[in-house]
């Protein structure tokens, strides 16, 4: 048996004539010579026609285009990247051009395709979309004969997943030879998640429309069209009224009236009120009872399956005989329940959701437990039956918690940490077994990590507080809980955490671990009650280890870095890096992807390395971060720190222009993940500071303004010393007693017991702010800054010094002093402070030059007001 087909096949939809000349214009740029990609957004509440105008996009589409087309289910909005699989599903399955579509992330993007089982390790869900993203740019380009259209029709049903990939490629589409068309209900209908994915959509589409309802004169036009020519206005006014322009409404009761004619000599406005309740809601559903007990059964399985799910299992799930099955199939496809087909495929989504609403309560509840059962049975993946175990009530049942357990681990082997988070949510009110709970609660905290770190908090927090975790997972959750609280700006927290349980841990390597974590939390806290005493205890510590160990590697990266900040002799502190690495390199278990230790200790020692001179060792150290976050598919804050520290060593060494944009890229990319996050500060502070050795005062400040850069700041050490640049931008713009209150609360460095001139070089800026109305204070402060740099002993600081003290200096000391700078800046890699000794020697002096050397070091780097005011004086 046969769906009835619509009242106006092959028909011009009424009143969308607009709507599809807009996707033909979209059609024309797509196909140019030099194509031009796009986005189009069609929006309306349902049975508004949305479905009608896709088809028709796809049929004009197809004449000259290649289509890929799906439509999202409710079964699936649970269902991590299906809506991507089911579009990508014809280029998925041609296995010659496989590889080269999948590209260098096959291992990322394969588990989320479903073309590879998922690994142990949970994926970056930024470097999956970032890799999809890829993917379709190849897809796009493999396509340029017949280009590629992509439709998604009820988006708002969609994974939130897919969404974030498609909200992701949106902006991106302008430039690629792809057109997107996608149609949803209105948001408030979608997932409270999926919500700002739709709404990325519609900002980047090149049109967005809402579809309106039909008026009265096309609904008599249709009604004239579907009966015959003696169907008056009064009846499609009536018919109009009746469902208020609703375009799939108005079909299914034309298609009824067809079959069920009016009596003309009855009330007819009332008779189609009453027909037009039989199409809608509940009423809708209730037609299923008049197809008897089978048809009615199969349709509440199918309902509950999903679309797309073999009618054979939702027969099976159902108790019917394939006889039975086929008579029952043919009922519901008469009834225009069913379409045609082998799979669950119902004729409209207003219909898939009235019967799932039909589906007795406790029934549904069965139904949904058995199809986790049948799907399981059939092969599919723990995480393909965990959308149904959400649905069932809980019944301390450990087959299902241990179920739940398994599909969130694959949910985050693939990277889709939101998914897993619902799993193991479920799991807990089921609940676990009470030796388990404190195990779900902890996977339950390292699932929202990336997401959510309040949930971590709690979660974890819930995790120590119950028995059951041995001391490797108690350390575990601890570590975790401690970068969680880190990446919420809780430094403190952050470090009584790790304190506590370091006190309660048994000797050996856990407890090692748990006392580097400490010192390393004391360490980032912008304010410490014993900087000095901590730094004290951490020599006492680390100074004897070999750096056998990753415990002991871990304590000497931390004593090396400590070190730096103190301003304690270049050399030992270099001594101590090397203990700390392997061959220069992290050792294994300590590299920038393992996850027992943390990204932050390699950070570590490229940081001091970055602030010793030794900008090399940094470079490199910080360019293996990048490769290593970058094969991973790590580009989520992992790289987006990366690209800050390479910023900072590019800042380090003067070159100042490509620090500029590599700083630019890591706010770009931490920008995708939050605001407010330790990289954003960091990246906001070299930034401004680089900015400034530009002499970009004004956009420094524009940028400050707009990021929030100044105080109060967080509790968390900024990199570098954020009190001494917000003091510097101060001064550039000429609020010297602004500047001068912020230099000096930049002094608690040397309070804690930091007293790295470079790192911090309030005293400088202090000096130069008091020259002239406190000049014995700023004497003081070079001669402490003369002191400070001769200990640390690195070419950068001693230069810094010199030409702090020939600014201050009589006219007839100051040359000697410059030229002193400029000795040790030679052996310095920072280009910039040379370029500025030389300018300042060739002014005191009138060495023409200098001038002219430091001139074209100064455009060599991109300090352009230098460069200006060398032109100047040699003008």
């Amino acid at each position: 048996m046969t769906t009835t087909p619509p009242p106006w096949p092959g028909d011009p939809l009424p009143e969308r004539e607009l709507e599809l000349a807009a996707a033909d214009r979209a059609v024309d740029a797509l196909c140019r010579t030099r194509p031009e990609g796009g986005l189009l957004v069609y929006s309306g509440a349902a049975g508004i026609g949305k479905t009608s105008v896709l088809a028709r996009v796809r049929a004009r589409a197809a004449e000259r285009c290649t289509v890929r087309t799906t439509r999202a289910d409710p079964g699936t909005t649970a269902v991590p990247f299906h809506t991507a699989r089911a579009l990508f599903a014809p280029d998925l399955a041609d296995t010659d051009g496989l590889a080269a579509l999948l590209g260098p992330h096959r291992a990322l993007v394969g588990p989320a395709l479903g073309l590879t089982t998922p690994g142990d390790e949970p994926a970056d869900p930024q470097g999956v979309q970032d890799a999809l993203v890829a993917l379709t740019a190849r897809a796009a380009r493999r396509h340029r004969a017949r280009p590629l259209v992509l439709v998604l029709d009820d988006a708002h049903w969609a994974d939130g997943e897919s969404l974030g990939w498609l909200a992701a490629l949106g902006p991106r589409l302008a430039r690629l030879p792809l057109l997107l068309v996608v149609a949803h209900r209105p948001t408030e209908h979608a997932a409270e998640e999926s919500r700002p994915h739709l709404d990325a959509l519609g900002t980047a589409a090149r049109l967005r429309v809402t579809l309106r309802a039909l008026s009265p004169e096309a609904a008599a036009g249709l009604t004239r069209r579907a009966l015959g020519t003696g169907a008056d206005d009064a009846l499609g006014r009536a018919l109009w009224d009746a469902t208020g322009g609703n375009p799939y409404e108005l079909a299914e009761l034309l298609a009824r009236l067809r079959e069920h004619p009016l009596d003309l000599r009855a009330d007819q406005a009332t008779a189609v009120r009453e027909l037009a309740a039989t199409v809608r809601g509940h009423r809708l559903a209730d037609r299923l009872g008049d197809l008897g007990p089978d048809a009615a059964r199969l349709a509440w399985a199918a309902a509950v399956l999903g679309a797309g799910i073999p009618l054979r299992l939702a027969a099976s799930l159902a108790g019917l005989s394939p006889g039975r099955q086929a008579t029952a199939t043919g009922e519901l496809r008469a009834a225009r329940v069913l379409n045609p087909g082998d799979t669950v495929d119902f004729t409209h989504p207003l219909v898939a959701g009235a019967v799932y609403d039909a589906v007795p309560r406790t029934l549904r509840t069965t139904f949904h437990g058995r199809a986790a059962w049948l799907l399981t049975a059939e092969g599919h993946s723990p995480a393909a039956a965990a959308r149904h175990l959400l649905e069932v009530h809980p019944d301390q049942d450990p087959a299902l918690v241990e179920q739940l357990r398994r599909a969130a681990r694959e949910h985050l082997a693939v990277g889709a940490p939101d998914a897993a988070r619902r799993c193991l949510e479920r799991a807990l009110r089921e609940p676990p077994e009470h030796h388990l709970r404190a195990h779900v609660h902890h996977e339950l905290g390292c699932a929202a990590l990336l997401t959510s770190p309040a949930d971590t908090v709690r979660h974890l927090r819930t995790a120590l507080e119950l028995p059951g975790l041995d001391d490797t997972l108690r350390a575990d959750a601890t570590f975790r809980l401690a970068q969680a609280l880190a990446h919420n700006q809780q430094m403190r927290e952050a470090s009584l955490s790790v304190a506590f349980a370091a006190a309660t841990t048994e000797p050996g390597p856990e407890r090692l671990r748990l006392q580097a974590a400490h010192f390393m939390y004391d360490a980032f806290r912008a304010t410490e009650d014993d900087g000095p005493g901590r730094s004290r205890r951490l020599a006492q510590l680390a100074d004897p280890l070999a750096g056998e160990t990753n415990a002991e590697r871990a304590l000497l990266t931390l004593r090396a870095f400590d070190g730096m900040l103190r301003g304690e002799n270049h050399t030992v502190v270099a001594e101590f890096c090397e203990r700390a690495l392997t061959d220069g390199h992290p050792a294994p278990g300590l590299g920038w992807t393992d996850t027992v230790w943390g990204f932050e200790y390699p950070c570590l020692a490229g940081i001091t390395y970055a602030w010793i001179d030794e900008l090399d060792r940094a470079e490199e150290l910080f360019g293996e971060a990048v490769r290593a976050y970058e094969i991973s598919g790590w580009s989520g804050g992992h790289l987006a720190f990366a690209h800050m520290l390479t910023g900072a060593v590019l800042r380090r060494r003067g070159r100042l222009a490509e620090a500029e944009t590599r700083l630019r890229e890591s706010l770009r990319l931490a920008d995708r993940i939050g605001t407010g996050l330790p990289v954003h500060w960091d990246a906001v502070c070299l930034l401004v500071d680089t900015l400034l050795a530009r002499g970009r005062t004004a956009d420094a400040q524009r940028l400050a303004e707009a990021r929030g850069f100044g105080p109060p700041y967080p509790d968390a050490m900024i990199l570098p010393d954020a009190p001494s640049v917000h003091g510097r931008l101060l001064l550039a713009l000429g609020r010297t007693d602004e500047a001068v209150a912020a230099l000096e609360a930049a002094s608690a460095m040397a309070e804690r017991g930091r007293h790295n001139p470079v790192w911090a070089p309030w005293r400088r800026d202090l000096a130069g702010a008091l020259a002239t109305r406190d000049p014995e204070r700023a004497r003081a402060l070079t001669r402490r800054l003369r002191v400070d740099a001769e200990r640390f002993g690195t070419p950068t600081a001693l230069g810094m010094a010199l030409g702090c003290e020939a600014a201050l200096a009589p006219a007839g000391a100051a040359p000697a002093l410059h030229a002193r700078a400029v000795a040790h800046l030679e052996e310095s890699p920072a280009q910039d402070e040379l370029a500025r000794a030389r300018v300042a020697l060739g002014l005191a002096t009138g060495d023409r030059d200098q001038l002219h050397r430091g001139l074209l070091l100064a455009r060599a780097c991109g300090a352009d007001a230098l460069a200006e005011q060398a032109r100047a004086a040699l003008a």
